[in-house]
């Protein structure tokens, strides 16, 4: 159910909030049971109502509920309602959430505190994921690792196949600088990072290599090392935990940070107010 339209967007909600889907009224907040069946996801940065390439993490999500068997349009309709729903006033980290039974819903969520740097430990080689190419069904394991990380002194975990191969980090993918080259790992396993993608469109745009390498962690000592995410964006490795290896010299993160800022952009001033539901927020 809709009302009238209005010109300036939402409002900031005071706290966390679960908003589910409903086809015949729109997202409709109902009471946080946690996420469990949770079978995709995707995660954002809105800052004052600008985004920073919406429609590739629309691009991700629409792909992964197509895979498990959604139709295209209800999930138009339903990214149509959460891009009206997203706050235009403050910092948040939405997430849209596909659980069993298709059910589909939007997590509002104030954006967590967020670092420039990253202190990386190298987890046991052997990726421990169930279904690594799509985010969402391995969230509370990912947690796990990287709490595991935290324990011995780190930010985050960096994954590897069995052979020791990188793959990318609990939270972020990986990235590193080679002879003026931007490289990507190279291994099977990897979630197709919009951040990373972004990176790599700016620097082709600018001239620059970019390669898919296959690389063991030795192979990276001393060279200028980023884990970069949506909530995040850049951030130099400054540290890799509990190994012999130095970590390079962020030379370049300071100007890819900005530039990477120049991507966002505003989300529509315009929105449908829901109408209010039982206990819920309009």
């Amino acid at each position: 159910m809709t009302g009238p339209t209005t010109p300036t967007g939402p409002t900031a909600p005071a706290a966390e909030r679960w908003l589910a889907w409903e086809p015949e009224r729109g997202l409709v907040t109902r009471p946080d049971l946690g996420a469990p069946g949770l079978l995709a996801a995707d995660s954002w940065l809105v800052e004052d109502g600008r985004v920073r390439a919406l429609e590739l993490h629309q691009e991700r999500f629409t792909a992964a509920c197509l895979e498990l068997g959604l139709q295209r349009r209800a999930v138009d309709r339903f990214w149509a309602a959460v891009t009206a729903e997203l706050p235009r006033v403050g910092v948040w980290f939405p997430r849209v959430e596909l659980r069993v039974g298709g059910r589909l819903g939007l997590r509002l969520r104030p954006a967590p505190p967020r670092t420039h740097s990253v202190k990386v430990f190298p987890w046991t080689p052997g990726d421990p994921r169930t279904v690594p190419h799509r985010k969402g069904p391995d969230l509370a394991l990912l947690a796990d690792l990287r709490a595991g990380a935290q324990a011995r002194g780190a930010d985050d975990a960096l994954l590897s196949t069995e052979s020791g191969e990188l793959i990318e980090s609990a939270t972020a993918s990986l990235l590193w600088w080679s002879q003026g080259a931007l490289c990507r790992p190279a291994a099977h396993g990897q979630l197709s990072s919009v951040t990373a993608r972004l990176i790599a469109r700016q620097a082709e745009s600018l001239g620059i290599a970019v390669h898919r390498r296959p690389a063991k962690l030795a192979e990276l000592a001393d060279c200028e090392a980023w884990l970069v995410n949506a909530l995040h964006g850049i951030r130099p490795v400054t540290h890799w935990v509990g190994t012999e290896y130095q970590a390079g010299q962020a030379e370049r993160a300071l100007r890819w940070r900005r530039l990477l800022s120049g991507l966002t952009q505003a989300l529509p001033t315009t929105r449908q107010v829901s109408a209010p539901t039982d206990g819920g927020h309009p």
